[in-house]
């Protein structure tokens, strides 16, 4: 039978990437949905671009964009007037830049392309969604006015984590965000920056950031049993760099 397995926010950790695949014990018939952010934090941005896309010529793979992903994307084609680059260097943005210094200008437009064709959003026939940060919309995805914020929203995951989960959810005044999906699967938002810590669900969201771009770990996890497995600590497979730290 195959899996759908949902993998966190990668942020250039190609060796984190290939470990938590091998783990996982990937077969051919899985289905593999990563949740964005694929970019800025350690050294191997375009390598994990590039192993990405070589996946996908063999394996079933759903690729939902993430913050980070759309302002590599606006570096790319020179939309330096949709950055604030002060504040992308400080996140991850430096390393990515640097990594590029000698990559082919073909590389780069086949990488455009890769980021051109990311999805906002996922929803399986079971009626889960994917989404890297959230939605605002309390009809839904499908009724969002802003779709910057599948990418960049936090009001979510906020909602999830500070809402009571012994409420009712046929009261009325239960947040109609949260009774739309049957679950939803996010990133954006580590965890923990500074810890190993298992993929967390509250009021039927579940976060997979565990901090891989800063000293954390990027998780995998099977969706229907709840199976998942971790790299090492980013610092561990990266000893000479900094991440987002």
């Amino acid at each position: 039978m195959s899996r759908t397995l949902v993998i966190g926010d990668i942020h250039g950790g190609l060796k984190a990437l290939i470990q938590v695949l091998q783990k996982a014990a990937i077969q051919p018939n899985d289905i593999l949905v990563f949740l964005g952010d694929y970019v800025d934090g350690w050294s191997e941005s375009p390598a994990v671009l590039d192993f990405l896309i070589a996946l996908s010529e063999q394996q079933n793979c759903i690729f939902i964009k993430g913050n980070h992903d759309e302002l590599l994307l606006d570096w790319l084609e020179n939309r330096h007037e949709n950055i604030n680059e002060k504040v992308w260097f400080k996140h991850g943005g430096k390393a990515t830049v640097e990594s590029y210094l000698n990559v082919s200008e073909t590389l780069k437009q086949k990488h455009i392309v890769f980021l051109k064709s990311l999805q906002n959003y996922y929803l399986d026939t079971e009626n889960r969604l994917f989404v890297h940060a959230g939605f605002t919309n309390m009809n839904g995805v499908s009724q969002e006015f802003f779709p910057k914020l599948f990418y960049w929203d936090r009001t979510l995951w906020e909602l999830a984590l500070c809402l009571d989960e012994k409420i009712d959810k046929n009261a009325p005044l239960y947040p109609k965000r949260l009774n739309i999906y049957s679950e939803i699967f996010i990133g954006h938002t580590p965890i923990s920056k500074t810890k190993k810590v298992a993929p967390l669900c509250k009021n039927s969201v579940w976060n997979l950031d565990t901090g891989a771009g800063f000293s954390g770990v990027l998780t995998i996890m099977d969706i229907v049993s709840k199976a998942f497995w971790q790299s090492d600590g980013l610092p561990e497979l990266y000893p000479n760099e900094i991440g987002r730290n």
